[in-house]
């Protein structure tokens, strides 16, 4: 079990916890002000919240939900979505903000670098596993994605524990999914004003 922190995001508008492990990623490097970009100091996970326009037509719904995260996985692999397996999608609540009903998915799913780019990087993942939250914010106009990115490097992990035909996710996807369900549970909205300001820039 990792030991967490109740982390201030977006300058304290969004709150959630985080592993303590995880470090700010803006005190390194410039991160663009509708992302908080969290990595593992012992390994190479990252935590990309992110504020989005909202995508897709209006009203709720499996379909134009499901449509909206389909999206959004688009946008964020480019080109290589054919390169890209999604395992399993489920509804998602957020439990500090069930009054508000807002609908919420995640996703799991793997990303396995085309064969042409591995080889000229010998530290290229095997398959980089991709666990993502949408959570729809319809009046703000806003989505918000969750996205854990796991990259399975050769000698990192051990392949056997890893079979998601068979559901076996292995260490590495194991603590993802654990980190997100506790943002599931811990994850909050103080200053609703934030999406009026992120979405324009």
């Amino acid at each position: 079990m990792s030991s967490y922190r109740n982390i201030p995001l977006y300058g304290g508008a969004v709150t959630c916890d985080l592993p303590k492990r995880f470090a700010d990623v803006s005190k390194l490097r410039q991160v663009p002000d509708n992302q908080e970009v969290w990595i593992d100091k012992d390994g190479f996970t990252s935590i990309i919240f992110d504020i989005t326009e909202r995508v897709g037509e209006p009203g709720s719904g499996p379909e134009i939900d499901g449509r909206a995260m389909t999206t959004h996985l688009e946008d964020m692999v480019g080109s290589d979505i054919n390169t890209v397996k999604i395992w399993n999608t489920a509804e998602t609540e957020f439990t500090r903000m069930q009054d508000l009903k807002l609908p919420a998915y995640t996703l799991i799913a793997t990303q396995t670098p085309n064969a042409g780019h591995a080889s000229d990087q010998a530290s290229a993942p095997d398959f980089t596993a991709i666990t993502m939250t949408l959570l729809r914010l319809e009046k703000q106009d806003t989505d918000i994605l969750i996205t854990i990115n796991v990259p399975h490097i050769k000698g990192e992990y051990d392949a056997d524990e890893v079979d998601l035909e068979l559901g076996k996710q292995g260490k590495l996807i194991g603590d993802a999914v654990e980190i997100a369900a506790r943002i599931w549970e811990t994850f909050e909205i103080k200053d609703w004003d934030l999406f009026v300001d992120s979405r324009h820039h």
